[in-house]
């Protein structure tokens, strides 16, 4: 134990002589402020965090790490339920990387960009990237893991736009993923989340996009079983250009309400006449649906983001919100235990359907909805978690009979190997070879579960 101490002391020296100022361990403002992550950490306490600039300081870092055996993972946006960007190790903190430079429309992001760094320098240019419903997520995390968003019908997931990635791998090395180099770390990345590398800039495709037609239609919960019957009947027939997004929840004094949440991408004149429907559900209690950039679309769910609580997560899949699907989503939210619990939907069809399966790791390429179900409360009394933690799963359970295999890799909690390869599918082999290939002693096992975790532990044993 003290050799292993005395190895542990000596690599971050030896990393602090190297990256002067830029490590920081508990105590430090520093710290303190990269520890301050949207799910509160419960039992991570990292040794140190290195405050990263440039790819040579996570290239220094992961060398450090491996030095001394100690954990590594990684902090772009941190809007991660399980904590993921937290261990008990050494955290490569990227955000001091969050440039994005537009060149015609292409986009090179850094590895710490948030969608709000991306999007700031794509709306004065009528240009968007594919991203999240919220701008504050980190847009490595959310590409390499998939990419659900209201652009996903016209455009695909944010991982179909990425054209390239510079990545450090487990052994020190810097490099480019894309298509003709290192194509299986490329298929692999996309989908397959931060096992690979640390991936330190990203190419992504940008469309001309100068506005969209978006915002929330708020009905009061009485009506939820009649607004989302209504909404059914005429998603069914929206074009790839239309995403709707339902979200049960509280609203702003805690009252249960059911929003709609349009987004129209194509031509300004039809909008009108495909989303007029939406606007006859139900009697609402407002309606903010208008011509805006798509920046501030993605930003209409952010001040509903707050930083330090606990927060528990599920996911599952479905085939189509249907009647079943609807009643269950209403017992369900009727049940919940406080206002911080909700369940968001996001719809999955169009273009990011139609590319063939083998094309990236992201297993499930047919039409479906996947139900984000959420609980996030005060750090409080173990009956709380418990309270919490036990809606969400039973909420998911709920949905057992109806839903597909597995769940969104980027939402499934640490250990879930089992829902992971059914997430994967058929390609989920393929997967864990790439895994082989470039992390062979698993160093950058603090990312979103693959099965290869389960032989890992077992060689353990």
């Amino acid at each position: 134990m003290l050799e292993k101490t005395q190895d542990i002391d000596g690599a971050l020296r030896r990393l602090s002589g190297q990256l002067e100022g830029r490590i920081s361990t508990q105590g430090d403002e520093g710290y303190k402020a990269a520890c301050a992550i949207w799910a509160k950490p419960v039992g991570r306490q990292p040794r140190a965090i290195v405050h990263c600039r440039a790819p040579q300081d996570i290239q220094f870092a992961v060398a450090a790490a491996r030095s001394a055996d100690l954990p590594l993972s990684v902090l772009g946006g941190g809007h991660d339920w399980a904590g993921r960007a937290l261990c008990d190790g050494l955290v490569l903190d990227l955000g001091g990387m969050r440039d994005v430079v537009v060149e015609a429309d292409i986009a090179s992001v850094s590895g710490g960009s948030r969608a709000s760094d991306l999007l700031a320098a794509t709306d004065p240019l009528g240009l968007a990237a594919v991203t999240g419903s919220c701008s504050t997520v980190g847009m490595a995390g959310l590409t390499l893991g998939g990419g659900y968003g209201p652009l996903n019908g016209r455009f695909g997931l944010a991982l179909d736009n990425l054209i390239a990635a510079d990545v450090v791998l487990s052994d020190g090395r810097l490099v480019i993923a894309e298509r003709g180099r290192n194509e299986d770390l490329f298929w692999a990345l996309r989908g397959g989340g931060g096992n690979f590398g640390v991936v330190t800039a990203m190419r992504i495709q940008l469309h001309q996009l100068p506005f969209v037609v978006s915002g929330a239609l708020v009905y009061p919960f009485s009506q939820a079983r009649d607004v989302l019957r209504r909404y059914a009947d005429v998603a069914r027939f929206a074009p790839d250009e239309l995403t709707v997004q339902v979200v049960a929840g509280a609203g702003p004094d805690g009252t249960p309400v059911i929003m709609i949440v349009p987004t129209w991408s194509g031509s300004r004149d039809e909008a009108d006449t495909y989303l007029a429907p939406f606007l006859e559900l139900g009697t609402a209690l407002s309606n903010t649906v208008g011509t805006v950039r798509y920046g501030a679309s993605v930003s209409l769910f952010d001040p509903a983001i707050v930083n330090g609580q606990r927060v528990f997560m599920e996911t599952c899949l479905l085939p189509v919100l249907d009647e079943a699907g609807i009643d269950i989503l209403s017992k369900v939210m009727a049940n919940a235990p406080s206002a911080g619990c909700s369940m968001i939907t996001h719809e999955f069809k169009g273009a990011a359907s139609q590319v063939p399966l083998e094309t990236t790791a992201f297993g499930l390429r047919r039409d479906h909805v996947s139900i984000e179900i959420l609980a996030s409360f005060d750090d409080g009394s173990r009956t709380e978690e418990r309270r919490h933690r036990q809606w969400v799963r039973e909420a998911r359970e709920a949905f057992t009979n109806i839903a597909l295999p597995g769940g969104y890799p980027n939402m499934l909690g640490e250990g879930e190997v089992a829902r992971a390869a059914a997430s994967f599918g058929q390609n989920a082999d393929r997967l864990l070879r790439a895994k082989r290939l470039y992390d062979p002693d698993n160093v950058f096992r603090s990312a979103i579960p693959l099965p290869i975790v389960a032989e890992a532990r077992a060689g353990e044993a």
